[in-house]
């Protein structure tokens, strides 16, 4: 498929949303940090080759022949036990796989109601919305707090597209029970108030409240103060060793930990998870963040090799393309070349990408095509 084959409408974004310093408690981005930024941008095309153009055509079309007609996409709904993924029920309506799969069609420019994915955006939205319970909460068959900011995320986005007052009120619900459900720890659990945290629900959270504070929905500060000392605590020094790669209870240097008690693991994804944490905190130079991309730099490497096709590897590499897209220069340059490669050789004939492990096709084809459509920047959210 070429992209001469149909018309695509592409998103007009507001002019309120350009500005990425518009992030929530963010500070003013250094001088450096902005050339940085401008560089990717200016050579933006430079990553969007004709391999990657028809690469983001044909994942679309495959997602919109497995959406089911209420809006929804089934996949296994489940929860990550150790480096498996338990099943609580096969082949069901998945709220976060919905959210990610409408998220990738507004990724490559395409509209509610509009084009010849429009429909597909429609019958999401509309599905989403009848999922959110009276207290704000967004879940259904089981689905949790992952699931939750992702719906999050996608109501922000398609709200700052369309200005929706249906979607503004949703949104903001879904924003309050974030906000009231963060704990003392400063960070979020699979469900709301809950007493722990971990680091890979918290940056689903914290990318979500950045995403509506950016259309304009009330986030209170002290949540993003208390999320950036949350993750600043689960920063593993350098200074404390260097214990190896992978799924040991021992830390490596320059990671960041799932948890904050005791021997927690420190991985590629929690570390790209912590790294785009701060970024939407609006911290970008910060010997942390440096440390952090030299694990990921080291660690990448094994981390592609054993994990392709687990959704380990999908989650991961979703924080690691915004933490490399957000530090630009040659760090973004010599990730997005290697990611592109691999994602390009392993996408299926159909358009679809494998997921041995985790929720299913539907989940890898949606993060696969958002990390190669990242450079096209017509999410407020991958705006600079």
């Amino acid at each position: 498929m070429t992209s001469s084959k149909r018309p695509r409408a592409r998103a007009a974004l507001p002019a309120s949303l350009l500005a990425c310093a518009a992030l929530i408690g963010a500070s003013s981005e250094s001088p450096a940090q902005e050339t940085k930024r401008r560089a990717i941008v200016t050579s933006g095309e430079e990553w969007i080759t004709p391999e990657v153009r028809r690469a983001a055509e044909r994942a679309p079309d495959w997602l919109a022949e497995q959406q089911h007609q209420d809006g929804y996409w089934a996949q296994d709904v489940g929860f990550k036990l150790n480096t498996d993924y338990s099943v609580v029920e096969t082949d069901a309506p998945h709220v976060g796989v919905t959210a990610l799969a409408l998220i990738s069609f507004l990724a490559g420019g395409h509209l509610p109601g509009r084009g010849e994915h429009g429909l597909v955006l429609d019958r999401g939205i509309t599905w989403l919305l009848g999922c959110i319970k009276e207290d704000g909460y967004i879940t259904d068959h089981g689905s949790r707090m992952y699931d939750h900011a992702f719906a999050t995320l996608f109501l922000a986005e398609v709200y700052g597209m369309t200005q929706r007052a249906d979607v503004r009120k949703a949104l903001q619900s879904a924003v309050n029970i974030i906000v009231d459900s963060q704990n003392r720890e400063g960070g979020w659990r699979y469900k709301p108030f809950a007493r722990e945290s971990d680091m890979s629900i918290t940056v689903c959270q914290v990318l979500a409240l950045r995403s509506a504070r950016n259309v304009g929905i009330a986030v209170p500060s002290r949540t993003v103060r208390d999320a950036e000392r949350y993750v600043r605590k689960s920063a593993v020094s350098r200074r404390d060793g260097n214990y190896g790669f992978g799924y040991s209870p021992y830390n490596e240097g320059g990671a960041f930990t799932y948890q904050l008690r005791g021997h927690s693991r420190a991985t590629f994804p929690l570390t790209a998870a912590g790294v785009t944490t701060l970024h939407a905190a609006g911290i970008y130079d910060d010997p942390v963040i440096d440390d952090a991309f030299e694990f990921l730099d080291s660690q990448m490497p094994d981390f592609d090799r054993y994990y392709f096709g687990h959704y380990f590897f999908y989650y991961g590499h979703y924080y690691a393309v915004q933490a490399y897209y957000t530090a630009g220069g040659d760090r973004f340059k010599n990730y997005f070349r290697s990611i592109r490669e691999l994602l390009l050789r392993q996408q299926q004939a159909n358009g679809a990408w494998p997921c041995q492990v985790g929720p299913g096709e539907a989940f890898a084809t949606a993060v696969a095509a958002l990390i190669l459509q990242i450079p096209y920047q017509y999410l407020p959210i991958f705006q600079r």
